[in-house]
């Protein structure tokens, strides 16, 4: 008997992609033609405070009295600092008028609540950003652009380690520039870098809007790796981690070696066993919450897609890949997970794994726990859909993979590492190939079953083939189990309880035709998810095999 682990629940809210070259919805120029710049003195204010004070002497006169709480203090106004790397530098103060005119001036100047330092559009500045200082709850420091060009902001690393290093702050809200750094690879290099070392806990992060393009870098997956976007927690003296970090709406292309990427040295626990290096990440296991990656688009990837490290209830969702594990010897996937709790996979398309090392779209890898993949759409990749991979002591507990659709995924739908796999469940995916599957639906390397415990449960799943295909394991484990899946065009050996064999009669919109055998054949399963792909809630009684709901389609 596969034992449950509890999940958290999520409220859903799927959203469209919005990948303009122009500014994220909302934010118009921050200091557009017309528009004055703030006053240093925070006379708003004072301003505020002297309506509030005319207010209550008039009040009084009338003979009345406010109710209610007093008024909530303004956030911090904020100093406006400009930068234009393309104007000349005489007289450079950091306003609009005499921009400050490189990254020197920019990273010499301290930044606090309500401040913004903003880039001319147009222009390039080259070298490292590394701003100094922070934002608060209620007033972020803001990096961003200014100005009317259609060329975005350019800030060229040119070789630096990271392209722009925000580091051991918090409270930074960072927007709308182009970011590059297209130096020899070999070394670790960045587009974008947060990093806390020894600091506790960074708070408010929203990375937004961002154009991060010809990163070249190392091929190491370190603390200190190449990525488009890294998300970095360092040292061993105190525990560090980040609660509230939300990447969206970024378009990332031809980086070396992560797309995204978290790592912390505060990852030590039982779960990860050898997998991880205990001596390089000493520190007790310290996640980072409150972690978003959303409506980005990738392409073009060296290795990883998306990496998540050392979380805590994060959320992946309305991604969309497009070519990864193209340059790197070793292995990569889409969207994994590493030695995190409660992670949700969601709503994102992936495609493009360039080779079979691992190259398929997921992977909940060593000391994952409770992670969810669900209402994604996979395809084209030469590794497969789905890898559960722990190894070296590790264990992988609780993956879900429900509801998502795969079409000419290859080598091998489904594998799994010879590590510890307990209380996996894959049910209610449609998988499609157009022609013969080329190789295994589910490959396991478990290795010997009196030494790696897999629990598998495989149920309510379509598995369609435009040929016929073998289905062979590696060293089956008892616990891998079959029951209500359809299978066409694939000898099928295994037993599969409550199964079909017919033509299930799959649409080329993954919906099952009218009159197919698997509607209403599958297995009751709780705790569902409540939706299937298309968004059709869930009905009681017998469900559908496959990720499809509704009625059938005529």
């Amino acid at each position: 008997m596969i034992e449950r682990w509890e999940f958290r629940s999520f409220k859903r809210n799927p959203l469209t992609f919005d990948q303009s070259e122009s500014r994220i919805p909302g934010d118009a120029d921050p200091a557009g033609p017309g528009r004055p710049e703030p006053d240093c003195s925070y006379g708003g204010i004072v301003r505020h405070r002297a309506t509030a004070a005319a207010l209550a002497a008039l009040t009084a006169a009338a003979g009345l009295t406010l109710a209610g709480p007093g008024p909530a203090q303004a956030a911090p106004a904020g100093r406006t600092f400009h930068v234009d790397c393309g104007a000349a530098p005489e007289g450079a103060t950091g306003s609009r008028r005499h921009p400050w005119t490189t990254l020197a001036e920019a990273n010499a100047h301290p930044y606090g609540p309500g401040d913004r330092l903003l880039f001319k559009r147009g222009a390039t500045c080259t070298g490292g950003l590394a701003p100094t200082g922070a934002g608060s709850a209620r007033a972020p420091f803001t990096i961003a652009d200014y100005g009317n060009a259609p060329a975005r902001a350019r800030l060229d690393g040119a070789g630096a380690h990271d392209t722009v290093l925000l580091s051991n702050t918090q409270y930074v809200h960072l927007r709308n520039l182009e970011i590059t750094n297209a130096d020899h690879p070999g070394s670790e290099r960045n587009g974008v870098r947060l990093r806390l070392t020894d600091y506790g806990v960074a708070r408010g992060f929203d990375i937004r809007g961002l154009y991060i393009h010809d990163v070249r870098g190392g091929d190491h997956k370190t603390v200190s790796g190449s990525s488009a976007i890294h998300i970095a927690v360092q040292g061993t003296a105190k525990a560090s981690w980040y609660d509230g970090l939300d990447i969206g709406h970024n378009r990332i292309e031809d980086v070396d070696r992560e797309g995204v990427y978290f790592k912390s040295t505060f990852s030590k626990r039982d779960l990860v066993g050898q997998q991880q290096d205990p001596n390089a990440y000493p520190g007790e296991w310290t996640p980072s919450t409150g972690v978003r990656v959303h409506h980005n688009t990738l392409k073009s990837l060296a290795g990883d897609g998306m990496k998540l490290d050392t979380t805590s209830g994060a959320r992946v969702d309305h991604n969309r890949i497009d070519g990864f594990q193209l340059r790197s010897p070793s292995a990569n996937a889409g969207i994994w997970t590493f030695n995190t709790d409660d992670t949700t996979v969601e709503y994102n398309e992936v495609s493009g794994g360039g080779n079979t090392h691992d190259g398929m779209s997921f992977d909940a890898d060593g000391a994952s726990r409770n992670t969810v993949f669900q209402y994604n759409h996979s395809h084209d990749n030469k590794g497969g859909f789905l890898l559960i991979c722990p190894y070296s002591g590790a264990k992988t507990l609780g993956t879900v993979a429900r509801y998502n659709v795969s079409s000419n995924d290859g080598a091998r739908l489904i594998q799994n590492c010879w590590g510890p796999i307990l209380g996996t469940e894959i049910y209610h995916n449609t998988f499609r190939n157009t022609e013969q599957i080329p190789g295994y639906l589910v490959q396991d390397d478990a290795g010997s079953p009196a030494t790696t415990q897999h629990e598998l449960s495989i149920r309510n799943n379509v598995f369609v083939s435009g040929g016929t295909g073998g289905y062979a394991f590696k060293n089956p484990t008892p616990g891998l189990s079959f029951a209500h899946n359809a299978f066409y065009g694939i000898d099928m050996t295994r037993p599969n309880p409550g199964g079909i064999t017919a033509d299930p009669r799959l649409r080329d919109d993954f919906r099952l035709g009218a009159g197919s055998p698997a509607l209403a054949a599958g297995a009751v399963i709780e705790d569902n998810g409540g939706k299937d792909y298309f968004g059709n809630r869930l009905k009681p009684g017998v469900p559908n095999i496959g990720a499809y709901a509704g009625r059938g389609v005529g």
